[in-house]
């Protein structure tokens, strides 16, 4: 299939997506805002961590702290929608001054160093007085929204994000630093002595991800109404990130998006089960890391390719007299 159609059919599907506010309840919009912010949070982080060689456990400073900058903005004046996207856009900007510290560390360093900045960002934010410490508070602005526009609102914002985030990956893969990231995720050193600036393409994919991660949580926010830090700034975030990205597939376009839809069926069929979720959640990851080491669409891919693809026909057919010719 041609860029064409790719870019038509995912024309198409968005929107049709757009439409779904317009016949759909309540619960269902919900539920499809929640399992687009997971597609969103699943690409970014398989972004780092698939492409760059980065695996982070501390996106969920970007994605809190998104929620914790708009409701800043807010409480200074700004209207609530722009200063959602505004959050984030802050969240993103931070993030470029972090790198220059925690892209210099490596591997397992790299992993403890990003929990322990989500750490310290969740503990100054609990100190704001707006914040109310572990009491949280609410983007109260938006309750002046009537409540089935504001869901309809939260879930195209949703959607946007990520259809745009997904947009400006495939565009980035595609250049010069897309390369450049796939080189330093094979071997960094090698990268370095062929003229790749590592630190730069990481700093890329690292602002560009933290703002994806934002964007997440802004449209949680937007959704929810409610920050908590406990919650917003909660290690669950990275985790089931890496659930969601090892499950599907690393390094794959479609495996995030397969992983997301995993978890979102997982927890609507286990959620009330309490710990039970918990080892279903253990179980699939333990499962795919024996069986499925490349992850359901690293399974699947091949089997699609074989099914969707033409056999080869011979456009030079033979005579009957090439045939018996001597």
């Amino acid at each position: 299939m041609n860029a064409k159609k790719h870019i038509g059919l995912a024309l198409a599907a968005v929107l049709l997506l757009a439409c779904v506010p317009a016949f759909a309840g309540a619960s269902v919009v919900d539920k499809l805002t929640t399992l687009l912010i997971y597609m969103l949070l699943a690409t970014t982080w398989n972004l780092m961590a698939g492409y760059a060689g980065l695996v982070s456990v501390g996106q969920q400073a970007f994605f809190g702290l998104g929620g914790y900058l708009a409701l800043r903005l807010v409480d200074g004046g700004l209207p609530a929608y722009p200063a959602l996207l505004a959050g984030a856009l802050g969240a993103a900007l931070l993030a470029w001054l972090l790198s220059f510290y925690v892209l210099r560390l490596k591997d397992g360093e790299f992993a403890i160093g990003t929990w322990v900045v989500a750490e310290v960002i969740r503990i100054l934010v609990m100190l704001d007085p707006l914040i109310q410490g572990e009491t949280g508070t609410s983007l109260i602005a938006l309750n002046a929204v009537e409540p089935e526009l504001r869901r309809s609102i939260g879930y195209w914002f949703a959607l946007a994000a990520l259809a745009g985030m997904a947009l400006a990956m495939a565009v980035l893969l595609r250049s010069h630093v897309g390369t450049a990231a796939k080189a330093i995720g094979d071997d960094d050193e090698a990268a370095a002595s062929l003229g790749v600036r590592v630190l730069r393409t990481r700093q890329a994919i690292y602002v560009l991800a933290a703002f994806g991660a934002a964007l997440a949580g802004v449209a949680w926010l937007a959704s929810a109404i409610t920050f908590l830090p406990r919650t917003n700034f909660g290690v669950q975030w990275s985790v089931l990130m890496l659930f969601m990205v090892l499950v599907g597939g690393l390094r794959s376009g479609p495996g995030p998006y397969i992983g997301a839809l995993l978890l979102f069926a997982l927890q609507e069929v286990m959620g009330d089960f309490g710990a039970w979720y918990l080892a279903g959640l253990g179980a699939a990851a333990a499962g795919c890391a024996l069986f499925l080491p490349q992850g359901l669409w690293g399974a699947l891919s091949p089997r699609l390719s074989r099914l969707f693809t033409r056999p080869h026909v011979s456009s030079s057919l033979s005579t009957p007299q090439e045939r018996t010719a001597p």
